[in-house]
């Protein structure tokens, strides 16, 4: 995500308009899904029985209701109809999932919308609301191990959620549709789900809107179908995806499928009504797709692209595939939306307070940028930003755990996890610096990681020690030491 310039206040302290612009395997490795079953869930709810309701969050620091226990879902299938004269929808979700343990009852989170019917393998289930909690009570109990799918019918108007730190995300109404920006809880206003970056899972859409309109979403089209005076578009992705990365765009797009001049498929999508073409922002895509591919090793996914749309929000976002820039987009821009396609969808967080891993290496990529393409180096965006006083309470916020109500402030976050990385980058030198990058997006594709198996990797790839320049960088509420090179 890139934040709104409101927010960017640290970045004009530094005065860098130039250099701080706004700007494979297809399953889940086993590990992943094994470091997320021995979390310390909270204490499921009294069942019956050897059979008990899954827990109601998986045990997030920041956010304890986030996601859901007893269960690990495999693919969502939306199937939806979009409705123009009240931005609203009919839809139905399937959802394929196994069960974790011995399962009652299990939740999603889902909010608002009037829901018609709930099943579990095609039979009726029982279910109610509570809060943002859609509880789901099977006829049977669902054996540890079983896979199971779970239908739920409903339809409505989604109200946009309104986050205290990002503004409007969710199903965002534009002048001729509706677009999706879900971090990080977005995604439940119009679809179920298991919500959180823990539980990833594949995608496919089958989204149906009147005639003139297009939908772009996550993944790879998969042709249209016309019926009478509407049309359904088909999406697909076949590689895991965190929940809130989920996206469909609505409206009158111009769209270009093609390729970078590297060979990776791009597909963009771009809003007539906005400054700019889609042919501009395809080339900027190519550019920048290419470029980090050099850097970070083979692109994740099977395509690449981007969506300008004109969603009255003030951020972009790194929606899997092809990021969202709503008003339009520059190279910078693009560098830091992309980035994150390696760092941060590819490779996913295992919790929330891990959020530096994502914002700290885009921002990174954005120096980077800079260096290599005639503008300020690293070196010296670094000791800019370095030069902020130790007073400054800025510097007490620490970026592996920020706290829930800092998770996404620009200097502690975005700018100090990339001032990290550039600390590494002094201590151990470009040639291991660079193979940790990169060897990190391919040790960890499609799963997820967190702070300490980043610090484990960096160690074993550089053969020094850095718990002292981690712990110096990352968890302490001060102003670090200017870094030196490690003997």
């Amino acid at each position: 995500m890139t934040k709104p310039a409101a927010r960017r206040t640290a970045a004009a302290a530094l005065m860098l308009a130039p250099a701080l612009a706004p700007a494979c395997a297809a399953a889940q490795p086993a590990h992943d899904r094994a470091a997320r079953a021995s979390w310390s869930a909270p204490a499921a709810r009294p069942g019956h029985g050897a059979f008990r309701p899954g827990a109601s969050g998986l045990g997030d620091p920041y956010y304890p209701s986030a996601g859901n226990g007893g269960y690990d879902v495999s693919h969502y299938d939306i199937a939806l109809t979009y409705r123009p004269r009240d931005h609203g929808l009919a839809a139905t979700t399937r959802i394929t999932a196994t069960a974790t343990q011995d399962l009652s009852a299990f939740d999603l989170d889902f909010a608002g919308n009037r829901i018609g019917s709930v099943t579990v393998d095609g039979a009726s289930a029982a279910y109610r609301r509570s809060g943002q909690e859609l509880v789901v009570t099977p006829k049977k109990g669902l054996p540890k191990g079983a896979a199971f799918t779970v239908a739920v019918t409903y339809a409505g108007r989604p109200q946009t959620s309104k986050d205290p730190d990002l503004g409007r995300t969710g199903w965002i109404p534009t002048r001729d549709g509706v677009a999706t920006l879900s971090q990080p809880f977005g995604s439940a206003t119009w679809f179920p789900l298991n919500d959180h970056p823990a539980d990833k899972a594949t995608f496919a859409y089958r989204i149906t809107v009147p005639k003139g309109l297009a939908v772009v979403a996550n993944g790879e089209p998969g042709g249209t179908e016309r019926h009478g005076s509407a049309t359904t578009f088909r999406w697909s992705s076949d590689r895991p995806m965190a929940g809130y990365l989920a996206m469909i765009a609505i409206g009158r797009f111009a769209v270009l499928d093609g390729h970078t001049p590297g060979g990776v498929r791009s597909v963009s999508a771009y809003d007539p009504a906005v400054p700019g073409d889609v042919k501009g922002l395809q080339r900027i895509t190519g550019e920048v797709t290419d470029w980090a591919r050099g850097l970070f090793g083979p692109y994740p996914f099977a395509s690449t692209g981007g969506v300008v749309d004109d969603e009255s929000v003030g951020y972009a976002l790194e929606t899997q595939n092809r990021p969202t820039y709503p008003g339009g987009v520059t190279r910078v821009l693009a560098v830091h939306e992309l980035a994150h396609q390696w760092f941060g969808d590819s490779v996913s967080i295992r919790q929330w307070k891990d959020i530096w891993l994502n914002e700290g290496f885009a921002t990174y990529a954005e120096w980077l940028w800079h260096e290599r393409h005639g503008g300020a180096s690293a070196a010296y965006t670094f000791r800019q930003a370095y030069e902020r006083v130790p007073g400054d309470p800025v510097w007490k916020i620490r970026p592996a755990d920020p706290g829930r109500a800092h998770l996404f402030d620009y200097f502690p976050v975005y700018l100090r996890g990339a001032m990290t990385l550039h600390a590494l980058r002094t201590a151990v030198g470009d040639r291991a610096f660079f193979a940790i990058l990169r060897g990190w997006a391919g040790q960890h594709a499609y799963g997820n990681a967190g702070t300490a198996d980043f610090v484990r990797y960096a160690e074993q790839v550089s053969g020094k020690r850095l718990g002292g320049l981690f712990q110096a960088w990352l968890s302490t509420p001060a102003k670090p030491p200017m870094p030196a090179r490690l003997g």
